[in-house]
């Protein structure tokens, strides 16, 4: 038996013990992107939608918080989102929001109530005139759209502001984890915050 054909038969085993390795990982992975048990990006993550002053608001933002109150509590996937494509999905799920609650988004590109991409998603609201940069002095509120560039824990992302006071947001946002999830946290503390879109 020559050396290669012996190197060859030690191989075996270890690819086969590599491969499962390998296998073992991705497995762990797929269940910590898809666990409810995992730590929030940022700040906490609760697991209840938040009780929200809805006499403070104006009949719009109501009807926003009931939509997002419905997803938050009986969600759907990303295709649900984003008219059934396979895609990441934290613009979709703004998007179909806002089109829930009867305030639908138009995307500079095509026309269409889908915005599926944040840097179209802050060309629509730079494009109505509803977008405030981050360090402008403006205050959120509820309905409003965090958008995230890429350096920041949430890497570039997108997501609703139910809550803001005293310089905490909590916000609610699909694709986190793959799921629809809520984030309560210091805007002040994440990394890369682009600006809002005024709801």
């Amino acid at each position: 038996m020559s050396v290669s054909q012996r190197t060859r038969g030690r191989l075996g085993p270890l690819l086969v013990l590599g491969l499962a390795v390998v296998a073992a990982v991705a497995a762990g992975t797929v269940w910590w992107w898809t666990s409810s048990d995992r730590p929030a990006v940022v700040g906490e993550s609760p697991t209840a939608f938040p009780a929200i002053d809805r006499s403070a608001l104006d009949p719009a933002q109501i009807r926003l918080v009931e939509v997002l109150e419905r997803e938050f509590d009986e969600p759907g996937g990303g295709p649900k989102y984003a008219e059934g494509v396979i895609e990441p999905w934290c613009a979709d799920f703004v998007s179909w929001a806002m089109r829930e609650a009867g305030r639908p988004l138009s995307n500079p590109n095509s026309g269409s109530w889908r915005i599926p991409g944040v840097y179209t998603l802050q060309e629509y609201y730079e494009g109505v005139d509803r977008f405030a940069p981050i360090g402008s002095g403006y205050r959120p509120r509820t309905g409003d759209v965090l958008l995230y560039g890429p350096a920041s824990q949430f890497t570039q992302h997108t997501n609703i502001v139910l809550t803001a006071a005293n310089g905490e947001v909590t916000t609610i946002g699909g694709n986190e984890f793959g799921e629809v999830r809520i984030h309560r946290f210091r805007v002040a503390d994440v990394n890369d915050v682009v600006g809002y879109g005024r709801f």
